[in-house]
């Protein structure tokens, strides 16, 4: 029977956790770029700061959780 090690792509970090290989590193980095994309394309329609928060809090909250689900399903501990 041979042994399967998991390599992890992130590690606990506090609360959160922080990227430690290049596959982590990517779904950083896609996760950022949506959530400055959808910012950038809210903030050119809002006329407040208010009508900001309300157009990207449906789109940035759910990537950041999904984002932290798949660092804490990859992760070392």
């Amino acid at each position: 029977m041979t042994m399967h090690t998991k390599r992890s792509w992130f590690a606990p970090w506090g609360w959160i956790h922080r990227p430690v290989s290049m596959a982590g590193w990517i779904v950083t980095l896609a996760a950022l770029t949506f959530c400055i994309h959808i910012f950038i394309f809210v903030d050119r329609h809002s006329h407040s700061v208010s009508d900001m928060l309300y157009g990207i809090f449906p789109f940035v909250v759910p990537c950041c959780l999904v984002w932290e689900w798949v660092a804490s399903k990859t992760s070392r501990a």
